[in-house]
């Protein structure tokens, strides 16, 4: 990690409560003394970037004991739907894991410099949340569309900047990183394997969904790839739970943090390309293993 470029950014994807998952590589990285000089996060990324922007070393002990006590009801309450239209779930458990979490209420602030990104629901462009207000910062950039409410801020209307960036790599880029670390989950960030769904409505749609997120994903690593050292820590996980399952925090956290030690203690950077496991040029690497695979955008 010490061959990177500075200024080194972390960009913290989107998944929901897959990302437990950061949380063990947070481990990996706080254990090695990497602290990095900007964190960028999207989504539930922004809410873990934040808290490790406030603590860069010593967030992922905090964030353990959060996210292996936490419960579906604390995230999305069923039980108290919103007397509105805009959205099925109140934004009130979000507002307690951000005030139980003791960050600062401005984002200039936080010790490590932090954007959180949204999208705009008017022009669909991507905002980059880097001043002001911390909350709501963090609510717009976890806002699922019609699941929880909009934010209004700046005279705009925001949503989950997952939609338009799910790994927030291109935002690192524009904020001046010359090399970035990536923590991204789940099997949109998967070598995409060949599976035909079964014919049932919500199976085509999870497929047609994770194809959308995987080409995204990748078209975003392979343009800041071409330009400085894209690195993407791997989680050694197969089995993914589902979007409301909480209980296999302690599976990802342990799982993430033992794979991504491994590959960073085998890493080796040598200017721009993407080294991550399962690359291009290293399509039979095995999930998990510490080798790591160059695809630089020059002649590879």
């Amino acid at each position: 990690m010490r061959s990177l470029p500075r200024p080194v950014a972390v960009v913290v994807g989107a998944g929901g409560v897959l990302g437990a998952a950061h949380v063990g590589i947070g481990y990996a990285l706080e254990q090695r003394g990497f602290v990095p000089d900007m964190i960028i996060g999207t989504s539930v990324g922004a809410l873990n970037g934040a808290i490790a922007a406030a603590h860069p070393d010593s967030a992922a002990p905090w964030l353990d004991h959060v996210w292996t006590q936490l419960h579906r009801r604390e995230v999305y309450p069923l039980g108290h739907r919103l007397f509105s239209r805009t959205s099925v779930f109140t934004d009130r458990g979000l507002r307690r894991l951000i005030a139980r979490a003791g960050l600062p209420s401005r984002i200039e602030q936080l010790s490590v410099p932090f954007t959180a990104v949204a999208m705009d629901l008017v022009t669909g462009s991507a905002v980059l949340l880097d001043h002001g207000d911390l909350e709501s910062a963090l609510l717009a950039s976890a806002a699922i569309p019609g699941m929880l409410p909009p934010v209004d801020r700046g005279g705009r209307v925001l949503v989950d900047g997952g939609v338009i960036a799910y790994v927030p790599v291109l935002a690192a880029l524009q904020a001046g990183a010359a090399s970035v670390v990536v923590l991204s989950t789940g099997p949109e960030s998967a070598p995409l394997r060949p599976v035909t769904p079964r014919r049932r409505a919500s199976a085509i749609a999870a497929r047609a969904g994770t194809l959308l997120l995987h080409h995204q994903i990748e078209r975003d690593l392979h343009e800041v790839s071409k330009r400085i050292p894209t690195v993407v820590l791997p989680t050694g996980i197969e089995t993914w739970p589902a979007p409301w399952d909480f209980r296999q925090a302690q599976r990802l956290i342990s799982t993430a943090s033992r794979t991504a030690g491994r590959f960073l203690d085998g890493l080796d950077v040598n200017g721009p390309g993407l080294y991550r496991v399962d690359g291009p040029s290293l399509p039979s690497a095995s999930p998990g293993a510490a080798s790591t695979s160059s695809t630089s955008g020059v002649d590879q």
